[in-house]
Parts: C-alpha cells; structure tokens; sequence
C-alpha cells in the first residue's frame, strides 16, 4: 500500500486512538504469555525449580523482556507499515511529519513517550483535544502524526 491510494481525511480523535490501544492490547497479551512460556521453558531446561518464585533479579530482567517485547511489537509494525492491527482495524496511520517513512529513533521514541502520556492519567492523550493538529504530546515530542484514512474502493485488505 503506498500513500497515494489513500485519502487523508483527518487526524485521528480520541475515541479512534483508545478503541485501536484496546485492540492492540489483545495482541499485546498474546505476546506476554508466549513470552512467559519462554522464559518458563528456559528456567526449566537451566534446572530452576519453576514452582518457586525467581530470584529479584531474573523478575527484573523478566518484567524489563515483557515490556521491551511490546515495544518491539509497535515498532516493528510502525516501521514496517505504519499501522498496527488496531490501528488498522480502526483506519488509522502512522506518519512522521517530516513527510518521509518512519524511522526506529522516531517509533521508538514514540513509544516511550507514549507510556510517559498514558501514565501520567492520559493527560498526553487528552492534549489532542487542545492542539490544532489533533496531536497527542507523544506525537509532538516523536516527529509523528495520527491520521485517520478512507481507503479507495480498489485497495487490497
């Protein structure tokens, strides 16, 4: 799909933005469990007592894999497409205002910034509703826009 068989019609709202985190989150627990399988396997082939909590440490190096395996997985679609299955779902597209494809620094410092939005009670989402642009603070900060877009009739799915 290339940019010029879509139609931008605005940025993309509020509603639009936290129904796609919804979808995506689905995804994002099948990642999380796949990945506590590994890590359940691992222990068991090294000899851990699976039973037993571990150690403080491997919990860190655990809890620190889950949340970068996440992080993988908006990047990678946000390269490789500019859209995850969400944001798909919803029409919605990943663009840097730099009027180029993404790039890893811009994703993925979008994705950090996204966290730092959504922990400090969603205020870096409501600023959408403020700015002129439509944009959240995480896309101001990463050089990103949200755009919600109208496919032609003859585009692929």
């Amino acid at each position: 799909m290339n940019k010029e068989n879509k139609k931008f019609e605005k940025p993309a709202n509020l509603i639009r933005r936290f129904m796609a985190i919804l979808y995506d989150s689905m995804l994002l627990i099948g990642i999380i469990f796949a990945f506590g399988v590994i890590v359940f396997l691992l222990r068991k082939l090294a000899g851990d007592d699976t039973m037993q909590a571990p150690s403080n440490i491997l919990q860190v190096f655990i809890t620190l894999g889950m949340w970068l395996s996440c992080i993988y997985f908006y990047v990678l679609c946000w390269v490789r497409r500019g859209q995850t299955l969400g944001m798909k779902s919803w029409k919605l597209h990943l663009y840097s205002q730099k009027q180029q494809d993404l790039t890893m620094m811009e994703c993925f410092s979008r994705c950090l910034f996204a966290h730092i939005s959504f922990g400090l009670l969603g205020l870096g989402y409501f600023w959408c509703l403020i700015d002129k642009k439509g944009r959240c603070v995480h896309d101001i900060l990463s050089g990103t826009i949200v755009l919600v877009i109208k496919k032609s009739g003859n585009e692929e799915t």
